[in-house]
């Protein structure tokens, strides 16, 4: 669900991501990039979203395994 909110607003699934000031810091840029470029960063941050999604998902799985093993 993260990654399809990711296409239509990157800041707002990075904050959900669990990086508030990144999320902060990424919409004040956002905001001016898609204004003066007609949306042709877009996909810049859509790919920040989605690797910053992946990288939370899998250290939830590496805190999950290290609790398994102890």
């Amino acid at each position: 669900m993260n990654y399809i909110l990711a296409l239509l607003l990157p800041p707002l699934s990075i904050l959900l991501t669990g990086r508030p000031i990144l999320g902060v810091v990424v919409f004040i840029i956002w905001i001016p990039a898609i204004i003066f470029t007609g949306g042709l960063t877009h996909p810049m941050f859509i790919l920040l979203a989605w690797i910053l999604i992946f990288q939370a998902r899998e250290d939830r799985r590496e805190a999950r395994a290290l609790r398994r093993n102890d």
